[in-house]
């Protein structure tokens, strides 16, 4: 990132829940918050949610906020986003070029990051967010992720 100020994270997560107070059905509560996130951190090009279908072993492609992605059905296991879902934990890639086991939702996309959602001790799905710049993300990105993860699982679908 450079140079470049973190965002205001604590102010965001505020901002986080507002949004979804204020979009209480799930689809806006959430679409509101890819809204937001991605128009007030300038690196976080595409933000997304992935819901789990844990019987399928599947993830499904629910708002987002970005370029249109052909991924909207991820197999467990494959590229960043079902390797999260396999380990159940957050994945922080610098450089997608790197990685083996990568889909490329876009040629721009250099680095991601994938936070899991649970709800009542479940994996739910996951925020999924692109970034046009290798090493985009830093561990203040994770922790404010992963702090708005619990205020978002409510409004993820039992599938």
């Amino acid at each position: 990132m450079g140079s470049e100020r973190l965002p205001d994270f604590a102010s965001l997560t505020r901002a986080v829940r507002a949004e979804l107070e204020r979009g209480r059905e799930r689809n806006v509560g959430l679409q509101l918050v890819c809204n937001l996130l991605t128009r007030e951190v300038p690196y976080y090009d595409w933000f997304g949610f992935y819901f789990a279908v844990p019987v399928e072993r599947l993830l499904v492609l629910g708002p987002f906020e970005g370029e249109p992605t052909n991924h909207v059905r991820i197999p467990y296991g494959t590229g960043i986003c079902g390797q999260s879902a396999v380990s159940e934990s957050t994945f922080l890639v610098s450089d997608v070029g790197a990685q083996e086991n990568y889909l490329a939702c876009s040629v721009h996309v250099r680095s991601e990051i994938v936070v899991p959602v649970f709800a009542g001790g479940a994996f739910a799905g996951q925020i999924d967010i692109d970034s046009h710049r290798v090493n985009a993300f830093s561990d203040a990105d994770r922790a404010f992720l992963e702090g708005i993860a619990p205020d978002l699982a409510p409004f993820f679908p039992r599938i």
